[in-house]
C-alpha cells in the first residue's frame, strides 16, 4: 500500500488527524506527510488543514473494501476473488487489463481503482473524477469469434447498467450515444473499448466505466462540460461497497449475454433509456456536421438520424459526437 493510500485510509471518518500523528503511525516524516497530502489535492480529493491541529477530509468517504466486494458477488460469479485487482492508484485501469489479462484467463478479469492518474475518455480525453469517491473500473472478456463479435458493446453496457441504476432508484438515469450516462443532460458516467488481439482472430476487449457518484471543487474545476454525479439523484448515502458489486455484477452478466446474443438483446432496453430520442441534435464528423432527428440505433449499434428530407443516415461510433441543437 502506498503511503497515501494509508493517509486516506485514516482521514476516512472525516475526523481531525495531525500531521505529527500521520508521521508516527506510518513511521515517515513530517514531510513525507506533507508530500502524499499535495498529490492527494492534485489527484481532486479535497483535504482540508487546519492550523495547529491538522488534517481533515472535507467530509467522510467509504475505501472501497476487497472483501465486502467479493462476497457480494461470490455466488453469482464463482471463484471472483482470484478475477479481481483492487488498486489503491493506476495509470489507467484498461491500460492495466491490457497489459495483465493473461495473467487470469480466458473468461473475465476486473480492475477496480480509488484513483487514476491518466483516465482516458473518447477522443483521447482526461477522464477528471474525484479519487476515493467514484467508481472506476475496467472488465476484460475474451471474444473466440474476433473483433466483429464486438460492434456495439458500448451501447449493451450502457443499457445494462442504466437499468441497474434505475433498478436502484436513480431514477432519470439516461444515455447519450455512444458511451455516455447522463443525467437531466448532463454526463453522469461514460465508457471505453479497447481491444487487443487480431483483426481477424480471437481478441481481448476491455470496457472501461466510469461514474460520477461525488465530484469535488478541485475536480470540478478541471472539467469543462456539464457534468452530473449520483449523489445530486438521491440524498441517501452511496456506499459503493455496495454500488460497486451492484455494477461489476450487471456488466458481467452483460458480457455473458453479449457474446452469445449481441447487441440485438440489448436494443430495445438501450432505446429506452436514449436520452435524445425524438430530439432535434446535430451529429460533427470530420466531413462537418448534420442535423436531424435521433431516431435510434440499428442493430450494429450505429446512430440513426433522420435529416430534414425524411432521409436516414446511419452515424457509426467512433466518427461523431454528439449535442443539442
Amino acid at each position: 500500500m502506498t503511503l497515501r493510500h494509508e493517509i486516506v485510509k485514516r482521514l476516512a471518518d472525516g475526523q481531525l488527524v495531525s500531521g505529527n500523528a500521520l508521521g508516527a503511525e506510518f513511521n515517515v516524516s513530517r514531510a513525507a506527510v506533507c508530500k502524499g497530502i499535495k498529490k492527494l489535492r492534485q489527484l481532486g480529493l479535497d483535504i482540508h488543514s487546519v492550523p495547529g491541529k491538522g488534517y481533515r477530509l472535507s467530509h467522510p468517504l467509504h475505501i472501497l473494501d476487497r472483501d465486502t466486494i467479493v462476497a457480494a458477488l461470490a455466488e453469482d460469479i464463482p471463484g471472483f476473488g482470484n478475477r479481481l485487482r483492487l488498486l489503491p492508484e493506476v495509470d489507467s485501469t484498461n491500460r492495466y487489463l491490457l497489459k495483465h489479462v493473461d495473467d487470469f484467463g480466458k473468461k473475465g478479469a476486473v480492475c477496480l481503482v480509488e484513483a487514476q492518474t491518466q483516465g482516458r475518455g473518447r477522443h483521447g480525453r482526461q477522464w477528471q473524477a474525484t479519487p476515493y469517491r467514484n467508481i472506476m473500473f475496467s472488465m476484460a472478456w475474451f471474444f473466440e469469434a474476433g473483433v466483429g463479435q464486438v460492434a456495439g458493446l458500448s451501447l449493451a453496457a450502457g443499457a445494462a447498467i442504466s437499468q441497474m441504476l434505475v433498478n436502484q432508484g436513480f431514477r432519470g438515469v439516461g444515455l447519450k450515444w455512444p458511451n455516455d450516462l447522463v443525467w437531466q443532460g448532463r454526463k453522469l458516467g461514460g465508457m471505453l473499448v479497447d481491444i487487443r488481439g487480431e483483426v481477424n482472430g480471437p481478441c481481448w476487449v476491455v470496457l472501461g466505466l466510469g461514474l460520477n457518484i461525488d465530484i469535488e471543487v478541485l475536480t470540478a474545476q478541471k472539467i469543462a462540460r456539464p457534468w452530473a454525479m449520483l449523489s445530486e439523484i438521491t440524498d441517501q448515502d452511496i456506499d459503493r461497497n455496495t454500488l460497486a458489486p451492484s455494477l461489476i455484477g450487471a456488466v458481467w452478466k452483460m458480457f455473458g449475454v453479449f457474446e452469445r446474443e449481441g447487441l440485438g438483446y440489448f436494443q430495445q432496453t438501450w432505446e429506452q433509456f436514449h436520452a435524445q430520442s425524438g430530439k432535434p441534435v446535430v451529429v460533427y464528423t470530420h466531413n462537418g456536421k448534420l442535423e436531424g432527428i435521433a431516431i435510434g440505433i440499428d442493430e450494429a449499434g450505429a446512430l440513426l438520424l433522420r435529416d430534414k428530407r425524411g432521409h436516414v443516415h446511419q452515424m457509426l461510433s467512433g466518427e461523431v459526437s454528439l449535442s443539442p441543437l
